[in-house]
This record gives C-alpha cells, structure tokens and sequence, in this order.
C-alpha cells in the first residue's frame, strides 16, 4: 500500500478564512457597538422596571460576550497559524469558541424566562415611554451591526465548481454566522421589547412585557441550540454526506478505481481535510486529478492498493 499526501511536502497547515482579518475587524467594531447599547439598556431596564428592555439588554451582553471571546479566538489562531504543535493548523479555533459562548448563552435564556414567569404573574409599574425609546435605539445599534457584519457574510449557497449536490461551498466562518445570527436576532428581540412597550402604555397590557421577556429567552435559546449543533458537528469531526458523495464520484465515477475507506472532515472555514484509500489499477497522481475539482479539500492523504 502507497500511502501519499495530494500536497507537496513543504506545504503548511494555515487553513484560516479568506476573509480572516477582515472578519475579526468587523467583530470588533461590532463588540464595541453591543457593548455600550448593552450597558444602556440593562440600566434603562433596571430603572424604568421593564423586563422586556432587560432581556433585550442580557441579549445583547451575551452577543457582546460571545463576540468577545470570536475576537479573542480570530486572534489566537492568526497568531498561532504556523504553529506546528496544531496539527492540522488553528482553523477550528472560531468553533470552538462558538461552542462555549453557546452553552453560556443557554444558561443565559433560562434565567431570562424564569425572571419573567416571575414578572408574569408579580406585575410591577414599567415606565413605558423611556423605555421605548432605549428599546429603539438598540434597535437602531442592532441594524448597524447587521449591516458591519454582512459585508463579509455570504447568505446564499454559492457553488464554485460544476459538480452541484445542493452543500454549500463558500468560505463560511462560524464566528461570523454565529454573530450576524446573533445580530438578527438581537434585533427581533429590540422589535418585541417595543411592541410590548407601546402596547403596555397604549392598551394597557402590562402582561404583554414578561411575554415578551419570555418570547426572548426562548429565542436566545434557539440560537444557542443551533450554535451548540452547528459547532459540535465540527469540533466532533462530523463527515459532510454531500462531500462524501462527490469525493467518490469523482474518483469511482471512471469505472476503474474503487474507495475502500474515506474519512473527511472540517479543519478550518471553507477547509477539509481527507483520507482516501483506493483500490484498483489507478495510481495517486491519477486519483489527485480526479480531485483537484473538489475546492474544499485542503489536506488530503491518498492510500493507493
């Protein structure tokens, strides 16, 4: 058996984003954003008594948070990318900081819900018209974030390479989704703060505030089971099925080779690294052109029989 790497010998293992730099820019400008609407609005909150504001408000210092720790963790792997005691380079870094802001962001939603069950059946007087106001302006912060974060944001599924099985090939990094997610639904939770806050000084619905508070817990804690889903099928090496199949198309597809064993996973945005063992008359420069269509193989290993 032959075992070879697609790769020259002197090849590296940075496998960060393209847009790596430019990314950890915009998260830090968001950071800074989040962080003083957050401070705003849990005081606002806290003043003018209203439990949908103050959700709004830990939402917003979970993002802040979360971001943080992306900054943190676009800055650790640009500066240990050459690293040779990272095997596979630090491109899984921003997953797994993704990961842990999550479980901090579950815990976060709970104790949202629980205070405003609490409220839900314990009303108190809600300032309502200064309150409303704050819950607009961060509204308003929430908007411009989302507009920082999507310039570097792909929200479609772009396919560069002829050979189309509905996955998505674009440079995706789970810093940036997880934070433009965070964005979108920051700003959701700023719409139900003000819809519950109008409502309560025009209709007089002060119950209509804990709902809301609770609606936002329940959607912190969505976006945390989605980034704990998503991050955890990384961290766990989880094989892309899609991927799969187009690695053996390409390399079965002829008729005169056959994969015994093939292992894939993802080692850093838009990245994967692969082991195909092959048996058959076909040598491994013959099974490399096969694969040189299939962009997101960064690192591959083939095993010829």
């Amino acid at each position: 058996m032959t075992t070879r790497n697609i790769e020259q010998p002197s090849h590296d293992h940075v496998f960060l984003g393209e847009r790596h730099d430019e990314n950890a820019r915009r998260t830090l400008w968001v950071v800074g954003l989040t962080a003083l609407m957050m401070v705003g609005e849990i005081a606002a909150g806290i003043v003018f008594n209203s439990m949908a504001l103050l959700a709004d408000g830990f939402h917003m210092a979970t993002h802040a948070g979360a971001l943080a720790v992306a900054a943190g963790a676009y800055a650790f792997a640009r500066r240990h990318a050459a690293d040779r005691r990272f095997t596979f380079g630090t491109g899984k870094v921003g997953d797994l900081s993704g990961f842990a802001s999550a479980l901090v962001l579950a815990l976060v939603a709970l104790g949202i819900a629980f205070e405003s069950v609490g409220r839900l059946f314990d009303p108190s007087p809600v300032a309502f018209g200064e309150a409303t106001l704050v819950a607009i302006l961060g509204l308003v912060v929430n908007v411009a974030s989302v507009f920082l974060l999507s310039g570097g944001h792909s929200h479609g599924h772009r396919h560069d390479h002829d050979h189309d099985h509905g996955h998505d090939h674009a440079d995706h990094d789970n810093n940036l989704r997880s934070a433009f997610a965070h964005v979108l639904a920051d700003a959701l939770t700023s719409v139900l703060a003000i819809v519950a806050l109008v409502a309560g000084r025009y209709l007089g619905w002060i119950w209509l505030d804990p709902v809301m508070g609770i609606i936002g817990g329940i959607v912190i804690a969505v976006w945390a089971w989605n980034l704990l889903r998503d991050t955890a099928a990384v961290l766990l090496d989880t094989s892309d099925p899609h991927l799969e199949a187009e690695v053996r198309e390409q390399v079965e597809g002829p008729g005169d080779a056959r994969i015994t064993d093939l292992h894939i996973w993802r080692i850093g945005p838009g990245a994967h690294a692969a082991i195909v063992s092959v048996a058959g008359g076909v040598d491994d420069k013959t099974i490399r052109q096969r694969l040189v269509s299939v962009h997101e193989l960064a690192h591959v290993t083939i095993e010829t029989r």
